[in-house]
């Protein structure tokens, strides 16, 4: 069977390579260009072709954003569809992730992939404390996140109980699709673009619940407390509303 060449350079997302006599013309105008002899429209051409500015900040950030190492620890059944990233199928190698490393004061980027024992949760946060700053979490799974279906005096109910938490990825596990997908939001947080939450996209800023209890009361303090934050929160959201309209 005969395969066209041009229907799979039609369908190939890569640009077609640029002509010798282009490159040439390029070649010329950076070297008058180098003498002063680039000027009027071809001079505003060739920076608006060649030249990108931004700022120091910017750069860092973006440079951090895609040069990130992980770490190469696991907790348990979560660790197998971590592992899966790395592979051929899923790359993490596109986004510049794929330096993991076996110490933490070489890696910046912690995936608890997996539930936390109360009796690992001092070892993860020394292993936390010894990565490099700066440095991020995410908690992949229901189990790291929340406790999943471990509800017992065995489990931390949530990694961000002891540790600070960036990217929360939901699942029983996570398809290697859904890490992929948290590590972009991730990415994009560190740039300083970060995705708006759900109670952003769904206007339901001021609706946050209160912990309580088994008992289901609340002291003097904590309902204080939990009327500050939601002033707070309704106060923001009339703000972020008035910006918008």
């Amino acid at each position: 069977m005969e395969v066209r060449r041009e229907k799979l350079r039609a369908l190939s997302p890569l640009e077609e390579p640029r002509s010798p006599a282009e490159l040439r013309v390029r070649q010329l105008r950076a070297r008058d260009l180098l003498r002063g002899d680039l000027e009027g429209a071809d001079l505003e051409r060739h920076v608006s072709e060649s030249v990108l500015t931004t700022t120091l900040d910017r750069a860092t950030r973006w440079g951090r954003a895609n040069s990130i190492f992980p770490a190469t620890f696991g907790l348990a059944c979560c660790a197998i569809e971590m592992m899966s990233m790395v592979s051929p199928r899923y790359d993490i190698a596109r986004f510049g992730a794929e330096n993991l490393r076996a110490t933490p004061r070489q890696a910046d980027m912690l995936i608890l992939s997996g539930r936390v024992a109360i009796k690992m949760a001092p070892v993860i946060r020394r292993l936390y404390d010894q990565m490099l700053e700066p440095k991020w979490v995410v908690s992949m799974g229901a189990c790291s996140s929340s406790g999943g279906m471990f509800a017992n005096y065995a489990v931390v109910q949530g990694a961000d109980k002891f540790m600070p938490v960036d990217i929360h990825i939901p699942g029983c596990p996570p398809r290697p699709e859904a890490l992929l997908y948290g590590f972009n939001k991730l990415q994009r947080m560190i740039v300083g673009n970060p995705d708006a939450g759900w109670r952003r996209r769904y206007n339901a800023i001021g609706t946050e619940e209160w912990a309580r209890p088994v008992t289901g009361t609340a002291s003097r303090e904590e309902a204080e407390a939990y009327a500050a934050a939601r002033e707070q929160s309704v106060a923001r959201h009339a703000e972020l509303a008035g910006e918008s309209g």
